[in-house]
This record gives C-alpha cells, sequence and structure tokens, in this order.
C-alpha cells in the first residue's frame, strides 16, 4: 500500500512521494473523464440509432473529447458584472476539490489504496456532501434567477438523496462490524454483498444516480427547464470545472460501488484467482459506468415533485425496513 511505501522511507521523500502518486491519480482520472465522455457519447449514438463522434480521430472519434477541452480552455473566461467575483471564481474548485479527495480512500486492490483509514466510508460520505456547497454558491453568486434555481434544486436533491445512501450501507456495516473499506472487501470472500444486501444495493444505486445528478435526476442542470441550471452563467474552463466534477464523481461511485457490493478486487469463483485483483476490479467498474449510460440513454427526466416524493416516501422506508430487517436476521440467525 501507499502508507506502507511512505512508512519505508526517509521523512523529507514522503511529501515528494505522496505529491508524485497523487499526480499519476490525477491523470489517469483525467484519462478516465476524456475517454468516459467519448464513450458515453457513443453509447448513447448506437442505443439511439445515431452516429456518436467520428470526425477527431478516426472513425471511432478518439480525439473527440481532447478536441473539446481545447475548445474550452481557448474559450473567454467571462464573468458578469453583477456577480459575486470572488465567490463566483471559488464555487468550482469548491465543487470539484472533494470529488478528488475521496479517491484517497478507494482500495482499487489490496496492495494499492493512497490511505488505508479506519473509518474510509464516513470520510467519504463526510466529503462528497462537500461539494454541494459549490454548487448552492455557484448558483448564488452568478446573481441570476435561473442559476439561483437551480442551485437550490441541487441542494435540496443532493441533500434529500444523502439520506437513503448513507442509510443503505448501514445493512453492510451491521454484517461487516467496520467502516473500513478494506474490511468491507475482504469480509466479501465467500459471497458479494449484492447477494446478500440487494435491497440495500438497489436504494444505493438509485440515490447514487441523483448524487451524480445523472438522467432520470438530472434535475439541477435540466437544460430545456433552467437553461443548465446552476452553472449557466460559467463559461470557458470554469464550466469544464463543474462537468469533470460530475465524471470524476462517477469514477469515485463506481469505485464504492465496487468495493462496497461487488467484492472490490476479489474474482467471482476461487479458482479464477489467478487472473490479477486490478482486473477484476477494472471489469466490475466498467461495468457500473456502463449502466450509468445505458440508464441515461432510456430514461426520461422525473419532474422536480415526484423527485423529491420519490426520496422521501419510498428510498427512505425502505433503506429503513432494510436496517431492520439486517439487524433481525443477524440477531436471530448470527
Amino acid at each position: 500500500m501507499v502508507e506502507e511505501l511512505l512508512e519505508s522511507s526517509p521523512g523529507w521523500m514522503n511529501f515528494g512521494i505522496f505529491f508524485l502518486l497523487a499526480v499519476v491519480l490525477l491523470l489517469v482520472v483525467l484519462g478516465f473523464v476524456t475517454y468516459a465522455i467519448l464513450a458515453e457519447r457513443k453509447v448513447l449514438g448506437y442505443m439511439q440509432a445515431r452516429h456518436g463522434p467520428n470526425q477527431l480521430g478516426g472513425k471511432w472519434g478518439l480525439l473527440q473529447t481532447v478536441a473539446d477541452v481545447l475548445k474550452l480552455l481557448l474559450k473567454e473566461d467571462v464573468i458578469p458584472k453583477a456577480a459575486d467575483r470572488p465567490l463566483f471564481i471559488l464555487a468550482p474548485i469548491i465543487a470539484f476539490t472533494p470529488a478528488f479527495m475521496v479517491l484517497a480512500t478507494i482500495p482499487f486492490t489490496d496492495k494499492f489504496q493512497f490511505a488505508d483509514i479506519g473509518v474510509g466510508l464516513l470520510y467519504y460520505i463526510a466529503v462528497s456532501g462537500m461539494t454541494v456547497f459549490g454548487m448552492v454558491l455557484g448558483g448564488w453568486a452568478s446573481n441570476n434567477k435561473y442559476a439561483l434555481l437551480g442551485g437550490m434544486r441541487a441542494g435540496a436533491q443532493m441533500i434529500s438523496y444523502e439520506i437513503p445512501l448513507v442509510m443503505s450501507v448501514l445493512g453492510v456495516i451491521l454484517l461487516t462490524g467496520s467502516l473500513n473499506l478494506s474490511d468491507i472487501v475482504v469480509q466479501q470472500e465467500h459471497g458479494w454483498f449484492i447477494l446478500y444486501q440487494p435491497i440495500a444495493f438497489i436504494v444505493f444505486f438509485i440515490a447514487s444516480i441523483a448524487e451524480l445528478n445523472r438522467t432520470p435526476f438530472d434535475l439541477p442542470e435540466s437544460e430545456n427547464e433552467l437553461v443548465a441550471g446552476y452553472f449557466v452563467e460559467y463559461s470557458g474552463f470554469r464550466w469544464a470545472f463543474f462537468m469533470l466534477t460530475e465524471y470524476v464523481y462517477m469514477f469515485a461511485m463506481s469505485s464504492l460501488i465496487t468495493v462496497i457490493f461487488l467484492g472490490g478486487w476479489l474474482p467471482p469463483l476461487d479458482i479464477l484467482g489467478f487472473i490479477p485483483g486490478a482486473v477484476w476490479f477494472a471489469l466490475k467498474f466498467s461495468v457500473v459506468v456502463f449502466v450509468y449510460m445505458w440508464l441515461r440513454a432510456t430514461l426520461p427526466r422525473f419532474r422536480i415533485d415526484r423527485l423529491m416524493e420519490f426520496a422521501w416516501k419510498v428510498l427512505f422506508p425502505v433503506a429503513l425496513a432494510n436496517i431492520f430487517l439486517t439487524a433481525l436476521i443477524k440477531t436471530l440467525f448470527f
């Protein structure tokens, strides 16, 4: 693990090693974001019987996202006169920083993890919840009614769905007795938690879609209603920061689902143990990412009142019932 590498190095080298590894992880995540956007556009095009990007980078359009990034970096950075300039500039940074911070606790394999925190799951939930401040702040600082409405929607939605999201993992915590993500993976050696906690998985996955602001729960940025929502006044690289935040969170959330419910780096069968754990993690992770894209291609957007009702009247009671059922079964049979 990274912690073991730091412990075996002189003190003055620790900062340099950690910084280098963080840069490598950032480059990996940026590479994922670049080609996840391309993959999503290709998947949407295929499922909706139309062409995806096919002009830049050969028939697969492999350089389309790269060209889009360059375009955003070259676009004029416009800040409205009436906006609160310091907060307007700060909002995208506040939104993005937690998205990258949560990656530190994800155990990608049994040997590769930046920080093996005893309460890693709690850390993830606590830090990821800070992103909502950046979204609400971006809408408020823009001094635009559409942006403010989008920011308020983002705040209401993310806070509401955070509750069933957290409650759904309590069943897993009851079974494992740990908040350490590596321990949660290890305790799935004889069966993934998606089999023991199917209700928790369904609630967690649905709530994660709302937390990621993805279709059918993309109300904070519903462009045909709110003209892009809380970042309507943003342009160029500041707008790109908000988009980067969403895709980095998709990376983080897909990794978390893989760790909590799909056995992380563990193979589905013991006889397949000769395949490296990193390969299994990547395969499971890719399936989760594909399902997110699949849902975007097929489901219509919810109405805002039904979105909120679904969180409080459906997911919340189901998550609560799952906690009670899990506690009852563990008391009677374990």
